[in-house]
């Protein structure tokens, strides 16, 4: 097996085979989650704890529901009301938690750097589930799988990430990935919002959205984060839409099969048109949905192999 990691804190450390890995056993369990059974021992009598440090429906959803039908005993701390807000460091918390012995720890907080400190500290695997601008390693393994199940592989794309760069975990997960996969990355978006270190990401970047979306095989558009925000980024939404929104137009310019992708929440008429979000031939957006729950459970999977793994 070619995955031997303790933990999922990111795609930087993992070689391409890892990733295929992990992609190649998601597959399985789409297959699984869409039987009558959805249901997996793998987990079993493993115990999941999952703490989001920030607010997220979509992604606690999916790995909740991903670690149930595998089996395991699945617990969700409530951090609005823990007592990090009391003043208890990240450290107590790790404390706290090796003494109630899980298994697999889902952790997503606002601060780069927050989830690996913490995996240094806990006697269980700790999957990363989005930590500051850093990295949301999950996300961009659902788009993988999503893209290779829609063009029929996953190398030698052109694929365009557009919106708001500078904030976006997952963009830096799925420049990460599709880099290791030998695709080609072009970054649409204002000036503003693209990441002063731009030139050390490897890609192509384009303030003209009609031009970087000329011939690309995946569109892939980002929301504004304006909860990272600290102060005027663009002019205004209305035109932000004008010049960013992905519209039926500016489609038109990829390639005729181009798919469309939105790792969500969307914000409808900002950066992208209800009826392209909804084009059931371009867009995959619900599929990325679907995916995320595969995927989640593929990592968990592998990481609970790994658990009492003899160092080689």
């Amino acid at each position: 097996m070619s995955f031997t990691a303790k933990h999922l804190l990111g795609i930087e450390p993992l070689r391409p085979e890892a990733i295929t890995t992990i992609l190649d056993l998601a597959e399985t369990y789409v297959d699984l989650n869409r039987s009558d059974t959805k249901r997996s021992n793998a987990l079993s009598g493993l115990t999941q704890i999952n703490m989001f440090f920030e607010n997220s429906t979509r992604t606690q959803a999916s790995f909740e529901l991903a670690g149930k039908r595998l089996g395991a005993v699945v617990m969700n701390m409530s951090m609005a009301t823990s007592s990090v807000k009391k003043g208890e460091t990240l450290i107590d918390t790790a404390l706290t938690l090796n003494a109630m012995h899980p298994d697999l720890l889902v952790v997503r907080h606002p601060q780069s750097g927050a989830v690996d400190l913490l995996s240094q500290k806990v006697n269980c695997a700790v999957l990363n589930a989005g930590d500051g601008r850093h990295e949301h390693p999950t996300q961009a393994l659902l788009d993988a799988l999503t893209i290779r199940r829609a063009k029929g592989r996953l190398h030698r794309l052109n694929v365009a990430i557009c919106g708001d760069i500078a904030h976006s975990r997952v963009a830096r997960s799925n420049i990460l990935l599709l880099g290791k996969m030998e695709n080609r990355v072009r970054l649409i978006g204002p000036p503003t919002l693209m990441p002063e270190a731009i030139g050390e990401f490897g890609v192509e970047v384009y303030q003209d959205m009609e031009e970087g979306l000329r011939d690309v095989d995946v569109v892939m558009m980002l929301r504004l984060q304006k909860e990272r925000m600290d102060g005027g980024f663009i002019p205004s939404e209305r035109e932000y839409y004008h010049r960013y929104g992905l519209d039926a137009a500016k489609l038109a310019l990829a390639k005729d099969d181009a798919i469309v992708m939105h790792p969500g929440p969307m914000n409808r008429g900002v950066e992208i048109d209800g009826e392209i979000a909804d084009d059931i031939n371009r867009s995959v957006i619900q599929d990325q949905v679907e995916m995320g729950v595969a995927v989640r459970m593929a990592a968990m999977e592998l990481l609970a192999r790994n658990l009492h793994a003899e160092p080689a």
